[in-house]
C-alpha cells in the first residue's frame, strides 16, 4: 500500500503548492473562461458547446424516457392494463433494478474503450425499448421492459459526471456538472407537456391511447439526439483523436497540461493495489452514503401530482389530466433555479460542502411542515411546500464534482467511487419508496415526510464529515511541506479548500 500512499502524497503536494499564487478576476465568478488565455478560453468554449450540449440533451431525453412512466399511469395506462395496488412502485423499481447492475461495470468500461462510442450506443439501446413500452399488454409486459430500459440508461449518468470530471478544473467542474444535471429538472418539464399533448391531440390516433404515444413520440426524440453524440462527444483528453473540426492537437495539448497541472490523472492498468486502494482510503465510506442519502432525500416531491389527483372523485373532476400533468412541474422550475445557484455560489466560495448544509436544513423544515399540515385546509400552503420540495435536488452534480476532485490522482478508482455513489442510491431506492411512500398511502404519507426529515439530517452529517477529512488531510499536507522542500511549478490547481488526499484510512 506504501505506492499507493506516495501517490497521494505526491497529488497533494501538486494540488497545493501553487494555489496561493492563483488570484481569480472578479468577472471568472460569473463566468470562469474569461480569465483564461485567449488560447484556453477558445478550447474550453468548444469544449462545453460538444461535451455539455450532447450531455444535456442525452440527460434531458433520458429523463424523459425515464419518468413518463407516471405520467403515463396517471393518464391512462393504470385503467387500461388494469394496474393495481403498489404496481407503480414495482414498475419503477424493476427500472432501478437494470439501472443498479450495470452502472459500475459500464463506468470501469469506459476508462477503457471509447466514451464516445459507447455512450450513444447505449442511448440508442433505451430509445428503441421505450417506444416498445406502447406495445405493452400488462404489468409483466411493463416490468420487463422497464428492467431493460433501466440496464441500459445505467450506461448513462456515472458515465458523463466521469468524463466530465476528465475534462475541467475545480472552478470550473461545479458548474459544469450542474449544468448537466438541471436537465434531469427540464425533462420532466417536457414530459409533462408531451404527456398533455399526446393526451389531447394524439388519443385514439391510429387506435393508439395518448399514453402509449408519449411513449413512441419519447423513443423518436432520443434517438437524433443519440447520432448527434457520436459526432460530438469527445472521449477523455488522454485517447481523443485530433481533428480539424473538433479538437485540434494543440487544443489537446492543452486539456492534459490541464489536467496534469491538478493532477487529474488519466486512466491506467489495473492491478491488484490498485483494486484494493478502492476500498481502503476513506473517500467511499463518506462519499457513498452522502449521496444515498441525497438521492433519498427527495420523496415528498412525488407526492403532489397524487395530491392532485385525489381531489377528483367518480362523479366530481376538479383536476384535468392535463391540468395533474402539469401543475406539478412548478417544482421542476424551483429545481432549475436553486440548481444552477448551489453550483455558482458553491463555485465563488470554493467549497461543496455549504450548499449541502443549507439545503439539508431547508428540505428537513419543508418535510416537517407537510407532515402537520392538512391535506386539504390550507391548499395554498400545501401547495407551496411541494414546489420548494426540490430546493436541494441539485446537490446530485455538487457532490459527484466533489468525488471527481477527491480522487483525481486515480481514474480507476475516480470511475469506481462516482459509479458507486449513483449504484448505492439507487439500490436504497429500489426498496426505500416503497416503505417510506407506497401508493396507497398517497398522498399523506405521514411516516415518508417524517422519515425524510431524518434522511436529510443524515446528509448533511456525511457532508460535514466529508469536509472535516479534507481539512484533516489538508492539515497533514502542511505539515509534510513544513518537513520537506518542494519545488514549486507554479502550476494551478484544484482548488484548496476542497482538494482533499487519499491517504489510508488509520
Amino acid at each position: 500500500m506504501s505506492s499507493l500512499k506516495n501517490q497521494d502524497q505526491s497529488s497533494i503536494n501538486s494540488t497545493y503548492s501553487a494555489e496561493a499564487k492563483y488570484k481569480r478576476s472578479w468577472g471568472s465568478y460569473i463566468w470562469d473562461t474569461w480569465d483564461k488565455s485567449p488560447e484556453e478560453r477558445r478550447f474550453l468554449t468548444k469544449l462545453d458547446s460538444c461535451l455539455l450540449t450532447y450531455a444535456f440533451l442525452s440527460y434531458l431525453s433520458k429523463y424523459l424516457d425515464q419518468q413518463n412512466i407516471t405520467n403515463a399511469y396517471v393518464s391512462g395506462m393504470q385503467e387500461d392494463l388494469h394496474l393495481v395496488g403498489n404496481d407503480l412502485n414495482y414498475i419503477t423499481t424493476a427500472w432501478t433494478c437494470g439501472y443498479v447492475i450495470g452502472q459500475i461495470p459500464s463506468n470501469l468500461l469506459i476508462t477503457r474503450i471509447r466514451p464516445s462510442l459507447w455512450i450513444p450506443a447505449m442511448e440508442v439501446l433505451w430509445s428503441v425499448l421505450t417506444v416498445l413500452l406502447s406495445t405493452s399488454k400488462n404489468f409483466t409486459h411493463l416490468v420487463v421492459i422497464r428492467f431493460f430500459v433501466g440496464l441500459a440508461e445505467s450506461t448513462f449518468y456515472p458515465a458523463m459526471q466521469y468524463v466530465i470530471g476528465s475534462w475541467y478544473k475545480t472552478d470550473e467542474l461545479g458548474k459544469r456538472a450542474c449544468i448537466f444535471h438541471v436537465a434531469s429538472a427540464i425533462g420532466p418539464m417536457f414530459s409533462g407537456f408531451l404527456q398533455t399533448a399526446a393526451y389531447n391531440g394524439l388519443n385514439e390516433v391510429h387506435g393508439l391511447a395518448g399514453w402509449k404515444w408519449l411513449f413512441i413520440i419519447d423513443g423518436i426524440i432520443t434517438i437524433p439526439i443519440a447520432l448527434l453524440g457520436f459526432l460530438i462527444m469527445p472521449d477523455l483528453p488522454n485517447n481523443t483523436r485530433p481533428s480539424k473540426w473538433l479538437y485540434t492537437e494543440a487544443q489537446l495539448e492543452i486539456a492534459n497540461k490541464r489536467m496534469a497541472e491538478i493532477n487529474r490523472k488519466p486512466p491506467s492498468k489495473f492491478t491488484k493495489a490498485k483494486i484494493l486502494g478502492f476500498f481502503t482510503t476513506w473517500h467511499i465510506y463518506t462519499l457513498v452514503p452522502l449521496y444515498i442519502l441525497f438521492n433519498n432525500g427527495g420523496g415528498p416531491a412525488s407526492s403532489m401530482i397524487f395530491w392532485l389527483k385525489s381531489f377528483n372523485t367518480p362523479t366530481k373532476t376538479v383536476y384535468t389530466v392535463g391540468q395533474i400533468n402539469i401543475y406539478p412541474l412548478g417544482q421542476n422550475v424551483v429545481q432549475v433555479v436553486t440548481t444552477l445557484s448551489w453550483a455558482w455560489f458553491s463555485d465563488a466560495i470554493g467549497m461543496r460542502w455549504p450548499p449541502m448544509i443549507l439545503s439539508g436544513t431547508w428540505s428537513m423544515i419543508i418535510c416537517i411542515l407537510l407532515a402537520v399540515t392538512p391535506l386539504y385546509t390550507h391548499i395554498a400552503r400545501r401547495w407551496a411546500l411541494y414546489y420548494m420540495t426540490t430546493v436541494p435536488a441539485g446537490m446530485s452534480g455538487l457532490i459527484l464534482a466533489w468525488a471527481n476532485e477527491l480522487t483525481g490522482a486515480d481514474s480507476e478508482k475516480r470511475s469506481f467511487v462516482v459509479a458507486s455513489c449513483n449504484m448505492w442510491a439507487y439500490v436504497m431506492q429500489a426498496w426505500l419508496p416503497i416503505v417510506l411512500f407506497p401508493q396507497v398511502e398517497q398522498p399523506r404519507v405521514l411516516k415518508g415526510n417524517i422519515a425524510t426529515a431524518g434522511i436529510n439530517f443524515g446528509m448533511m452529517f456525511f457532508a460535514f464529515l466529508t469536509y472535516l477529512l479534507q481539512r484533516r488531510d489538508a492539515h497533514r499536507q502542511r505539515i509534510l511541506e513544513k518537513s520537506q522542500s518542494t519545488p514549486d511549478n507554479g502550476a494551478r490547481v484544484e482548488g484548496l479548500p476542497y482538494e482533499g488526499t487519499e491517504l489510508l484510512i488509520g
